[in-house]
């Protein structure tokens, strides 16, 4: 290790799917065929109507600074956006404009912690969490959550887990990689959990829109003392324009846009301005469109996944992922994932990226590809496993 480096960077390690990506752009290269179910984004590109909004603003030169907190006209959009799609009602001057949903979750994180800040999230769950938590010398918690409480982070961890030094609670609906969606009283119950110790909920919404059955409740509805992260990336498409925000509460207005000055001064300028037109009735059709093939998508590969032996006992919600247990196959989760690359070309994320809970025994399934690759994905699957 590099002594000039911070020491924390020793505990901050790379995705390990990076590796396995590097690995089948190679095989591509050499004229491979590789099914892509690893990836953590859609496979659509942005909706045209966001694109033109975009280059609108390009050619009107809209291409300056905005205000630390994003443009207002947006602002205001995901207010109303919040009252049309969920009935209640949010001040635009809560709403944090930043670049890309790791934006808010850095901004939300250095709004609350102190260094030796404890901060609680399940295990497992985005790698991320935990790293930003260690960049600002706080700890990560990360405690283990398995099929007995359906991938669910519960009041119970809380009870069991908080000490003197937690400050806040981290929690993802649907989460990142089990799909697991959180019930609207799971969620009344960690806010009171986290609320009646002096501790801070924060929770990351970032596939909101995409889930599929109950509809999925936005910790908004249910108090305004909780953080809340969002993003333009994922139901929305616009994952390269890196554009997301986040909802602090009222006490935390003035201190959110100071740090978010010296931060990120704003934004992209034209990224905002597309955005606009996400919300626009032209743009939410082509969303709902899209929404409903990751669900017939989910509704394929499920099943076939099932029926090749992987254990999956709970259904994903939300997202565009299957957390699988692949214990039948192999004891060890990243050298499958790389066999499987490299004897049929289908790459898949290993559960090493997500945690230290069991990451040997899963591995997770992306649906952000094509019905017909998912297909072929399957049918080199079942001649391997077979």
């Amino acid at each position: 290790m590099n002594d000039r480096i911070a020491r924390r960077m020793e505990d901050i390690k790379p995705f390990q799917v990076m590796e396995l990506l590097a690995r089948a752009k190679e095989l591509e290269a050499q004229g491979q065929t590789i099914v892509h179910m690893e990836i953590g984004e859609p496979d659509f590109v942005t909706p045209q109507p966001i694109v033109e909004a975009g280059i609108a603003a390009l050619r009107s030169g809209q291409v300056h600074y905005t205000p630390a907190a994003g443009l207002p006209a947006l602002r205001e959009a995901i207010a109303n956006w919040y009252s049309s799609s969920s009935g209640i009602t949010v001040s635009p001057e809560r709403i944090i404009v930043t670049p890309g949903a790791s934006g808010a979750l850095l901004l939300a994180l250095a709004l609350l912690l102190n260094p030796g800040d404890t901060v609680l999230m399940a295990d497992p769950g985005y790698p991320c969490y935990r790293y930003f938590v260690r960049l600002l010398e706080g700890k990560a918690i990360c405690i283990p959550v398995t099929e007995e409480s359906a991938y669910q982070f519960t009041s119970r961890h809380i009870e069991s887990h908080w000490t003197p030094e937690t400050r806040a609670v981290l929690v993802a609906s649907p989460a990142n990689p089990t799909g697991v969606l959180l019930s609207q009283n799971t969620l009344a119950a960690l806010m009171d959990s986290v609320e009646s110790r002096g501790g801070t909920l924060v929770v990351d919404e970032i596939y909101h829109g995409l889930v599929y059955g109950d509809k999925a409740t936005t910790a908004l509805a249910l108090s305004d003392q909780t953080f809340v992260i969002n993003s333009f990336s994922k139901y929305f498409g616009m994952t390269g324009w890196r554009l997301g925000w986040l909802v602090v509460p009222k006490s935390f207005i003035r201190a959110a846009d100071r740090l978010a000055q010296n931060l990120f001064l704003a934004a992209s300028t034209p990224a905002q301005h597309a955005a606009l037109a996400a919300f626009k009735p032209e743009a939410l059709q082509i969303l709902e469109t899209r929404r409903v093939e990751f669900q017939r998508r989910r509704d394929f590969l499920l099943p076939e996944l099932r029926d090749l032996g992987f254990h999956i006992p709970i259904i994903p919600q939300g997202a565009f992922y299957i957390y699988a247990d692949c214990s039948r196959f192999s004891a060890d989760s990243f050298a499958f994932a790389r066999d499987l690359l490299e004897n049929i070309g289908v790459a898949v994320t290993p559960g090493i990226d997500f945690g230290c809970n069991a990451p040997q025994q899963h591995l997770r399934f992306a649906y952000t590809t094509s019905m017909e690759q998912l297909q072929e994905g399957l049918g080199r699957l079942q001649a391997y496993l077979n």
